[in-house]
């Protein structure tokens, strides 16, 4: 479930600051419901190439896009890793979408983003979520996961809107 929405007051509270400096619920209202980091990623043993799967996380709700067990997730799921300003910085991996990358890196967030929207499903209707694009790993067997193997989730259907428009 994702976290109800906080009305900060369009203030754009990220704009120009460290993420350290966020609040804790500043922070949780950062995440923009999108699902893309809850899907398992290969990685190349050789090379440290991150492959995309379009299979999500067993705790994922595929519709909703929210964690179906956010409080315990990182007990249920060992290998969940919680964002934090330090690992925003550091994971490779971050969706270019990603509110929290966006901010770490100076930029300001996509208007489909609930904090500029005021409404959760904009990322949904933006075409920006997983909803209808994913299956659960409940079922999935390790070894079929290169049969899930999909670019789309670290790509950014903006930059190419906007790319377009030149």
């Amino acid at each position: 479930m994702n976290p109800p929405l906080r009305d900060f007051g369009n203030s754009g509270f990220w704009r120009g600051r460290a993420l350290e400096d966020f609040t804790h619920a500043e922070w949780e209202s950062l995440c923009d419901g999108c699902g893309r980091c809850c899907l398992n990623k290969l990685e190349d043993w050789d090379t440290g190439e991150i492959a995309w799967t379009d299979v999500a996380c067993r705790l994922l709700d595929c519709d909703t896009c929210g964690c179906s067990d956010y409080p315990n997730r990182l007990a249920t799921v060992p290998d969940c890793l919680p964002l934090t300003p330090e690992s925003v910085r550091s994971i490779g991996w971050l969706p270019p979408t990603c509110a929290y990358r966006l901010v770490a890196e100076g930029q300001d967030l996509y208007w489909w983003h609930h904090l500029l929207s005021g409404d959760r499903d904009t990322v949904h209707a933006a075409g920006i979520s997983v909803r209808g694009r994913v299956v659960s790993e409940i079922g999935v067997e390790l070894d079929d996961y290169e049969d899930h193997l999909a670019s789309w989730p670290g790509e950014n259907p903006m930059k190419e809107k906007t790319s377009s428009l030149k």
